[in-house]
């Protein structure tokens, strides 16, 4: 997984992002991996990824779904283990650990995009 940082409209939403594109990467996702920080501004970026599952979590997620060109779309706070959710038209979604949704406060339509660090 590549690593990066996550913006919008200038602001940044993710100091370190990594970016799931790759089949292996995506099926993987967070499991085995330590669990993501809102203090740290931790982000999983999932692409092509129209609905994800929480399958083996020990930690519930927060969930925003963009559409092709990084649109926001949807949002799912506190997602826990063992569940599964999507969004119609959803091309990308981004995991954050459980808060991050709250602090962030994304609105539907707002353009985010990944940048290479």
């Amino acid at each position: 997984m590549r690593c990066g940082v996550i913006r919008s409209g200038g602001q940044l939403i993710a100091t370190k992002a990594w970016r799931a594109d790759r089949p292996w990467s995506r099926l993987r996702g967070l499991l085995g991996r330590a669990p993501l920080s809102v203090e740290r501004g931790e982000a999983l970026w999932l692409v092509p990824c129209g609905s994800v599952h929480t399958i083996g979590m020990r930690y519930p997620l927060d969930l925003v779904f963009l559409d092709r060109s990084g649109g926001v779309i949807d949002c799912h706070e506190h997602v826990e283990p063992w569940r599964m959710r999507r969004a119609r038209g959803a091309h990308q979604t981004i995991e954050f650990a459980s808060g991050a949704l709250s602090r962030l406060k994304p609105s539907l339509g707002d353009a985010w995009i990944w940048e290479s660090a």
